[in-house]
């Protein structure tokens, strides 16, 4: 009997120590299991997960290397904690020292493989296993496919299962709805053999996620017996769309409201701005989680309420390190970083999200280094911080330590090379950009929407237009063609390669297409001097209700004004801040500069720069001036390029273009003064530059470049041409300039220059993908 009591003892202690593990008590859980003087097997195996659902990894591993008998769930515990954590590599090392393994065990490996973008490594590990009937690994395949994107591998998956449980039916449905695909998800529904409130609640989630609350409100009443999930999903929809006045009927309605549904309407008032009657309803729970707790914390920042956050923080009588990572989240969105560092330094117990959270923190606020130094303290570090620290030195500018930081990292996954192709790509470095695509494919990683949107961006900025459409066959072959972000890219890319025509194809084949997806095709024309064409997109845009933001009419009046449309533009101009209530950007009144100057209206652009309301940029006295230079109006562009020389003061480009107006009219004395300004500032000036892709190269020509081989033979094939034409009978005039001093360039950026200069003497050999 006393056997039997010590039994039912120790079975209660190993369940408090799971339920103290989850509820991210693990101090009480650690005093529990050091009380237990016989722990089993049973008793180390729940410790061990206690201590890697908190972030403790390393604990749970030194209490697994004590263990003096480890049973095959021990090892699963142990593997499941590393994945828990982040930490692959760590489970690969695990799972090959295993005496033995189960199907659980490769399920484990598969999921993680999967949740991670891994897919080929997920699929070799399916290939591994020694009996392919189990159903749960081919769900997690399933599940991998379908998260991804990648529906028709999953679709094959399902189709090819030997035999299929409810799971594998609800796994195959989920990637139909969770991809918004809900043409095949409904079909699929009504074709399943066999369906559980599961099943309806993944229809009523899938028609939330494309915004169609009509036809989810349509299937929540046909649900026959809906749980309380369902009445949490409907609630939850209603309240992402600000129906607050539904969500409250829905929570009213609810036959059963346990803690989730609370926490649900709790979150619905905090995410509508609603945090008064959050509070309200907070202190009318009976009983209040972690999670509620943390849901007001966030509230309250949200609310800028910082001191009833702190209050509050210190009214929970368990401060777990979901609670404290809200704070330290809510004093970084509140741009008080020190504050948050103190709740940082007082949490004892921190896990993956709460490090993250402090180092993110640090780099969003350009305080890489601070964010480097705790970077190095934290052990283990995941491979969520590293790629942290990757987008944290991109946002900075200092790709070369985003690129060290890449090359130190144990395993890399496809977030890991996405930062730093992005990176490359947002700071103007576009070879290096897709010279690490291609490595990254070498690395057997899959791109996925993200490295496609970037290297796409890249191939744009570049006119690379060869590649652009190798990408583009890439795309169609990966499954994300209907992918909206990577569509945009793609439209912006074969515009920007002059290609209007596949830039229109390509945006007529997106099914939702949004304001993104507009501007891209606007822009395109915009570039390519179309501005009937842009205008008339306009106004279709406008017919079909699509509300145009900021960008639109940038696009817009920039095309414009590229087609000499003075009078539409302004129309247009005018139309975006009485009807649309859009405050001009510099940008906007950029391009409305530009517009009157190339009709010849100075007088207008000049008034319509100084009555600005906005700092004047050198883009608008650029505009300007470019404006005077096209029409000879020498007084107002003496008066543009004074502004610009106070703006810029170390770019000389604009006083070489006053000079040679001055000479155009004769004006030599004005050219000599002009010129010995110029001297006198020794302002340094970029070279100008011209590239085009040629078969599988990058050729780059840089202005005044006449010593390389190439160079020379370019000039011997030309000097040879023209005299072909003028024994022809062709008059012409060939100039070539052996200084730069009369030349006319365009000046460019540093990290544009660094492209040039890379490609002009390394060439740019791009494989196929």
């Amino acid at each position: 009997m006393a056997g039997l009591s010590r039994g039912s003892t120790i079975i209660q202690q190993n369940l408090k120590i799971t339920q103290l593990g989850k509820r991210g008590q693990i101090d009480e859980a650690i005093k529990l299991f050091n009380r237990i003087t016989h722990p089993n097997t049973v008793t180390y195996n729940s410790m061990i997960s206690a201590y890697a659902k908190n972030g403790r990894i390393i604990n749970a591993r030194n209490l697994f290397d004590k263990m003096h008998f480890k049973n095959l769930i021990s090892w699963n515990t142990m593997i499941n904690g590393y994945l828990f954590n982040g930490q692959v590599d760590k489970a690969c090392e695990l799972f090959d020292k295993m005496p033995q393994r189960d199907h659980f065990t490769y399920a484990l490996m598969i999921t993680c493989y999967s949740r991670s973008g891994e897919l080929e490594k997920a699929r070799n590990m399916f290939e591994l296993l020694p009996d392919k009937s189990n159903v749960a690994c081919w769900n997690a395949m399933i599940t991998g496919y379908a998260k991804a994107g990648r529906l028709d591998d999953a679709r094959r998956m399902f189709d090819g299962m030997p035999r299929k449980n409810l799971v594998s039916w609800n796994s195959m449905l989920s990637g139909y709805t969770k991809n918004g695909e809900m043409q095949f998800g409904l079909k699929f529904f009504e074709d399943m053999e066999e369906k559980d409130v599961v099943s309806w609640n993944l229809l009523v989630d899938g028609f939330i996620e494309v915004g169609d609350l009509d036809s989810a409100k349509v299937v929540f009443a046909k649900i026959p017996n809906p749980n309380v999930v369902s009445w949490v999903t409907m609630l939850s929809g209603f309240a992402r769309y600000g129906m607050i006045l539904d969500a409250e009927m829905i929570f009213d309605q609810m036959p059963e409201k346990n803690e989730v549904a609370w926490n649900a309407m709790l979150a619905a008032y905090v995410q509508n701005g609603k945090i008064d009657m959050a509070a309200s309803l907070f202190n009318r729970m009976s009983q209040r989680s972690a999670v509620a707790y943390t849901t007001m914390i966030d509230g309250y920042f949200r609310a800028g309420k910082l001191e009833e956050a702190r209050d509050l923080l210190d009214q929970m009588p368990y401060k777990n390190v979901s609670a404290r990572t809200a704070m330290i989240s809510g004093y970084i969105q509140n741009n008080r970083v020190d504050e948050a560092r103190r709740v940082f330094d007082q949490t004892t117990i921190r896990d993956v999200v709460c490090w993250n959270t402090m180092i993110a923190g640090y780099a969003q606020c350009g305080r890489i280094d601070e964010a480097f130094d705790l970077f190095e303290k934290m052990e283990p570090k995941s491979i969520v911080v590293w790629n942290t620290m990757i987008a944290g030195y991109a946002q900075v500018g200092q790709m070369e330590k985003a690129l060290e930081i890449v090359e130190n990292m144990g395993e890399r996954n496809v977030i890991s090379w996405n930062s730093l192709i992005s990176g490359y790509t947002q700071n103007g470095f576009y070879v290096d950009a897709l010279k690490y695509f291609m490595m990254m494919i070498r690395d057997g990683k899959k791109p996925d929407r993200s490295t496609f949107a970037s290297a796409l961006s890249s191939c744009s900025n570049l006119a690379a237009e060869r590649l652009g459409k190798q990408l583009h066959q890439a795309v169609i072959k990966t499954g994300y063609v209907k992918n909206l972000s990577v569509c945009n890219a793609l439209v912006i890319m074969y515009a920007k390669c002059g290609k209007i025509f596949d830039a229109e194809k390509m945006f007529g084949d997106i099914d939702n297409a949004d304001v993104i997806s507009w501007n891209s095709l606007l822009s395109g024309y915009a570039l390519n001097g179309c501005g009937k064409e842009a205008v008339k997109l306009f106004q279709e845009m406008e017919d079909i209700e699509v509300v145009p933001d900021e960008v639109t009419f940038v696009s817009v009046l920039s095309a414009c004004k590229h087609a000499g449309l003075s009078d539409t533009g302004a129309n247009l101009f005018e139309h975006m801040t009485k009807k649309y209530s859009i405050t001009p950007s510099s940008e906007h009144y950029a391009c409305m500069v530009d517009l009157l100057g190339r009709a010849g209206r100075l007088e207008e652009a000049l008034l319509l720069i100084k009555e600005m309301k906005t700092n004047v940029t050198a883009e608008m006295w650029g505009a300007l001036f470019g404006a005077c230079r096209l029409h000879n109006n020498i007084k107002i562009a003496g008066c543009a390029v004074e502004k610009l020389l106070e703006l810029e003061p170390h770019t000389s480009t604009n006083l070489v273009v006053l000079s040679n107006m001055y000479a155009e009219l004769g004006r030599w004395g004005d050219v000599e003064r002009v010129r010995e300004t110029i001297k006198k500032g020794g302002a340094g000036r970029l070279p100008g530059c011209s590239w085009l892709e040629d078969r599988n190269q990058l050729l780059v020509f840089l202005c005044g470049d006449d010593t390389s081989a190439q160079a020379v033979e370019n000039f011997n094939v030309l000097f040879t041409l023209t005299a072909q034409m003028m024994d022809m009978g062709h008059g012409c005039k060939v100039a070539l300039h052996d200084s730069m001093a009369d030349a006319k360039i365009t000046p460019m950026s540093g990290n544009t220059l660094h492209l040039q200069q890379k490609a002009c003497r390394a060439g740019m050999e791009f494989c196929k993908i």
